[in-house]
């Protein structure tokens, strides 16, 4: 099963109308790398779920992705909590 049809399979179990695309797939796992690589590796799952909050309270979802991936890469500071 590819990741893409994966989360479609999710997306119906869910009730979620949005069809997902490889091109949405491919921004959460690049947020996710560059969160796991530049904050610590939880910081990747919590990172993409924030994201899924702010995207559903109506954020565009590249904008978003562009702006954490931003704000990971320039994070001095792992956290360990």
């Amino acid at each position: 099963m590819t990741l893409v049809e994966w989360a479609r399979l999710v997306c119906a179990e869910l009730g979620l109308p949005e069809e997902v695309e490889r091109g949405d797939v491919d921004r959460i796992l690049d947020l996710a790398r560059d969160a796991a690589h530049a904050v610590a590796r939880p910081a990747a799952p919590l990172t993409a779920y924030l994201m899924g909050i702010a995207v559903g309270r109506g954020a565009d979802p590249e904008e978003t992705a562009r702006v954490l991936s931003r704000l990971a890469q320039t994070s001095t500071e792992g956290t360990n909590e």
